[in-house]
């Protein structure tokens, strides 16, 4: 690849994107996984800002534990990048989220909280919705997330096709994909180009109500009706069923003899706030680990040894 600009010509290797430029400012970002010698093709992904017109180029730093590089803009300004390293010890890239939504959002907005506050070495690069007036599309526009429609409506031209969406997901360069109260079955064609990288949050302890037509204030109601004791949020990877993929975390919480279908929504949804921050941070640090037979677990962040 090949940048040109006014003041100065950067010849590019291909794994690198030019991200954005302006008169003032040159954005890089190397997309290699791969090792390399080079530090444009590092293993972890990075994102370089400089000015044109004082950019002298990059060189790999030496002496360091970490993977990094150093951008040296003239003799009296030198700034390092260097790989960061996880709570658990382990290096991990910051990973790039797509969250998908039908309705308020609450998740979406809880996981979105955690990043701000640092407690989520991620950052969410896109929303997907069904419903483009919905609360959860109207946050990710008050906080400078871009949102895609997704599918195609009928009433109108909004809405983008299933292989426009993989096109735009992969653009934006998305490791994980978190259905946070969307209602739209995910395409087969989505499920087999993000294999075990999409994850939903299901309002009961699955396998038990869940499937097609549960969803909401209905799964809270059969729960209640069947006189189970205990319910709960279930975290799972997504596969080409409604709620038959790989159980990654749960949280148990008690059915109370004199709930409403409200207060036992209430109790479920503060669980579910919490799980899926402690599961996407999880995702983040790479911490998930998956066992012989196919199942899901996550490797403790304060003690790297435990597995749950």
């Amino acid at each position: 690849m090949e940048v040109l600009t006014s003041s100065i010509r950067i010849m590019l290797p291909s794994p690198t994107g030019l991200i954005d430029s302006s008169p003032k400012c040159l954005v890089l970002r190397s997309a290699s996984r791969d090792a390399s010698s080079s530090c444009l093709g590092l293993k972890q992904r990075q994102t370089l800002k400089k000015t044109y017109s004082s950019f002298n180029g990059v060189v790999p730093t030496a002496g360091r534990k970490n993977l990094g590089f150093e951008c040296r803009c003239d003799a009296s300004e030198t700034e390092t990048y260097v790989e960061t390293k996880t709570a658990s010890g382990s290096s991990a890239r910051r990973k790039r989220l797509a969250v998908f939504v039908s309705g308020g959002g609450s998740n979406f907005r809880s996981i979105h909280e955690a990043i701000k506050g640092k407690l989520v070495h991620g950052d969410i690069a896109v929303l997907v919705t069904d419903k483009p007036g919905c609360g959860g599309a109207k946050y990710a526009r008050d906080n400078q997330i871009s949102v895609v429609v997704y599918p195609r409506l009928k009433s109108s031209s909004d809405g983008v096709s299933t292989s426009d969406l993989i096109a735009i997901l992969r653009n934006y360069e998305v490791d994980y994909i978190l259905l946070a109260g969307f209602l739209k079955l995910i395409p087969v064609e989505l499920v087999r180009q993000f294999p075990k990288s999409i994850v939903n949050i299901h309002p009961s302890l699955l396998p038990a109500f869940g499937g097609k037509g549960f969803y909401g204030m209905k799964v809270h109601k059969a729960v209640i009706e069947s006189g189970a004791r205990y319910s709960g949020p279930t975290i799972h990877f997504v596969d080409e069923n409604y709620d038959t993929g790989r159980t990654l975390a749960q949280r148990v919480v008690p059915v109370l003899a004199d709930d409403s279908v409200e207060d036992l929504a209430a109790r479920v949804l503060e669980q579910e706030h919490k799980l899926y921050v402690e599961v996407v941070s999880a995702l983040c640090d790479d911490r998930i680990v998956w066992r012989e037979d196919g199942v899901p677990l996550i490797r403790s962040k304060e003690n790297p040894e435990k597995l749950y």
